[in-house]
């Protein structure tokens, strides 16, 4: 039997249980980022020297004191190849729903496999970047910028894997639901986008926040 409202809209919402359920998520995480903004922004003008790295880490960078700043020892290249890799991710994203609404699931897994490699590549990205970051001493403990630089980025990054994992699911084995029950497996697709979409949105302003402001 059919569970109600899985692929029918509910009357008194206009939305399917699923859409409903993730929109309900996504607003939690909203207020869960928008409380580690918020409070990057209070220490950041709180504090006149937030963002000037202590002398012992300076000098072993190769800078003087207060003349190095935490945002120089940040990879805006890197930061921004990244950008470019979820914004083409979400527009993939897109592209394998709008294919299974076209009743085409071999464009559906070609596109749902585009947006899996990018996730992929973003973590391979932030891996190296991270890395470079460790290779020089800098931790989360050397001062409150990298600890909300490292709270901030590890928490998106986390966001990241759990799309990975659901787009993996969707792209391998949750596939077989396409034979059995192809509108529902349309809508599973469609929520598991606006969840992509979101984790897109959330690096679209820790980019320029982080590393050009």
């Amino acid at each position: 039997m059919q569970i109600p409202y899985t692929v029918e809209e509910r009357p008194d919402t206009g939305l399917y249980n699923a859409k409903l359920g993730i929109w309900l998520f996504l607003a939690s995480e909203v207020m869960l980022f928008g409380a580690l903004f918020s409070s990057y922004v209070l220490l950041r003008t709180g504090d006149p020297g937030f963002m000037t790295i202590p002398h012992g880490i300076a000098e072993h960078l190769g800078g003087h004191e207060g003349a190095m700043r935490w945002s120089q020892v940040l990879s805006v290249p890197l930061a921004f190849g990244n950008t470019l890799v979820l914004i083409f991710s979400s527009v993939t994203m897109v592209l394998s729903w709008v294919s299974l609404r076209l009743k085409d699931f071999g464009k559906y897994k070609l596109y749902m496999g585009l947006t899996i490699l990018c996730a992929l590549g973003f973590m391979v990205i932030k891996a190296i970047e991270y890395n470079a970051k460790f290779a020089h001493g800098l931790y989360p403990s050397a001062g409150n910028f990298l600890a909300v630089y490292f709270t901030l980025t590890g928490l998106h990054a986390l966001h990241v894997v759990g799309g990975l994992v659901v787009n993996g699911y969707l792209w391998g084995p949750g596939a077989k639901m396409w034979k059995t029950d192809p509108e529902r497996f349309t809508n599973r697709v469609e929520v598991a986008g606006l969840y992509w979409h979101f984790v897109d949105l959330v690096w679209i302003f820790l980019f320029p926040s982080l590393y050009l402001l």
